[in-house]
């Protein structure tokens, strides 16, 4: 009988396959896959679950719009000789919206898929590329079950008020709320500090999951309570390339007095701005941190200092704080940056324990804090895994 898991991740900038075994339940990594654009250049690797290379090849990279579509057909290459002999019990898809209707994993068919394409105007940057993922399996492996797992479901039990905007009330009915992202990532690390601190994890935390999207989420016992990301991925921290928390009226007056078109005011917010914007340089923060640029380290401030505002906020969303969390690209490795938030926000209760930082944690507070700090890494992937052999077996 098939127990083998396949789970894709197609986003915006990059293409990342995992395979899994799930033997009496128990999800193990079999391979990684990889598809990032560098430069002028695509590159593919592939590695095993000791994270020893496997295959790596590149290819020029093509016109926009074809991109996606060659390397899902190089992974599929690759992958085809490699899936188990019994076949795949399911392939598990990470989709960033789900709207109004999915509130959980669901099982994909035309009519999901094209619920699905409505979304798209919510999250542009996204919403597509993990649509493709899924066309792309339905070819690849057809008979295949395939189950869209998604970034909004996490904060479906969220207050009323934190989902609201101040809105005439029927726009709210119609879907026009704040929804919430990177819910696979706050479920996921919510799950392993459980394991790790199930004290902690059973009271008010703030996880900030941090790296090119950047979001945080207030949690209590478990359950997501607020978060600043809303009805799209624009809302909240700056971002590498997208603005993050604006005022309306900005978008207004760029409109009105600028005179810049709607697709010029989208392609400013989703590809221009955050980090990119601010600093002039980089979208990537290890580079402005490597940078002496007055623009780069106003851009790394900016980031820190939203982030400060941002858990003032959320804390007191919580009522109070017992534990902190950073994940993410940059939440779990930049050291630097957990650094500044935490030194900042002392007054909430965060006691760093510099050497536990240097290292990487996971715990980073220091054992006489008030409110624990953490570093982890996030494993989407095999929380994708893990409802895929959940809703299929």
């Amino acid at each position: 009988m098939a127990n083998a898991i396949l789970t894709l991740n197609a986003g915006s900038s990059s293409i990342k396959l995992e395979l899994f075994d799930s033997p009496g339940g128990q999800l193990g990594r079999r391979y990684v896959g990889l598809v990032e654009a560098h430069g002028p250049q695509v590159r593919f690797i592939a590695k095993d679950a000791n994270g020893a290379t496997l295959h790596e090849a590149s290819w020029e990279l093509g016109e926009p719009g074809t991109n996606h579509i060659v390397a899902l057909q190089h992974l599929a290459a690759w992958l085809e000789p490699r899936l188990p002999a019994d076949g795949l019990l399911g392939v598990g898809h990470r989709v960033v919206h789900g709207g109004i209707a999915y509130h959980a994993p669901v099982l994909v068919d035309k009519a999901v898929l094209e619920q699905l394409e409505a979304c798209v105007p919510l999250a542009p940057l996204h919403q597509p590329h993990n649509l493709s993922g899924i066309r792309a399996a339905m070819r690849f492996l057809p008979g295949v079950p395939n189950v869209a797992c998604f970034d909004t479901a996490f904060h479906t039990q969220s207050p009323q008020l934190a989902r609201l905007f101040a809105l005439p009330l029927e726009y709210y009915n119609e879907g026009v709320r704040r929804y919430g992202f990177h819910g696979l990532s706050y479920e996921y690390i919510t799950r392993r500090l459980y394991e790790l601190a199930p004290e902690v994890a059973d009271g008010r935390i703030v996880v900030a999951h941090l790296g090119n999207g950047a979001s945080m989420c207030a949690i209590s016992a478990g359950q997501s309570v607020d978060t600043t990301m809303g009805f799209t991925a624009l809302d909240g921290l700056p971002m590498g390339t997208r603005c993050g928390a604006i005022d309306p009226g900005v978008l207004l007056y760029l409109m009105q007095q600028k005179g810049m078109s709607l697709a010029e005011v989208e392609e400013l917010l989703y590809k221009r701005s955050g980090l990119l914007g601010l600093s002039g340089l980089s979208n990537d923060m290890r580079t402005l941190m490597a940078s002496d640029s007055p623009r780069a380290q106003l851009a790394v401030s900016y980031f820190c200092s939203r982030i400060v505002r941002e858990l003032g906020a959320l804390a007191a969303a919580l009522g109070g704080l017992d534990g902190l969390v950073f994940t993410g690209g940059i939440g779990a490795h930049a050291a630097a940056i957990r650094q500044r938030v935490c030194h900042n926000v002392a007054w909430l209760g965060v006691q760093l324990d510099d050497a536990a930082n240097e290292r990487g944690g996971p715990q980073i507070s220091t054992a006489g804090s008030q409110v624990s700090a953490w570093a982890m890494p996030t494993d989407e992937e095999w929380m994708i895994a893990h409802h895929t052999l959940a809703l299929l077996s």
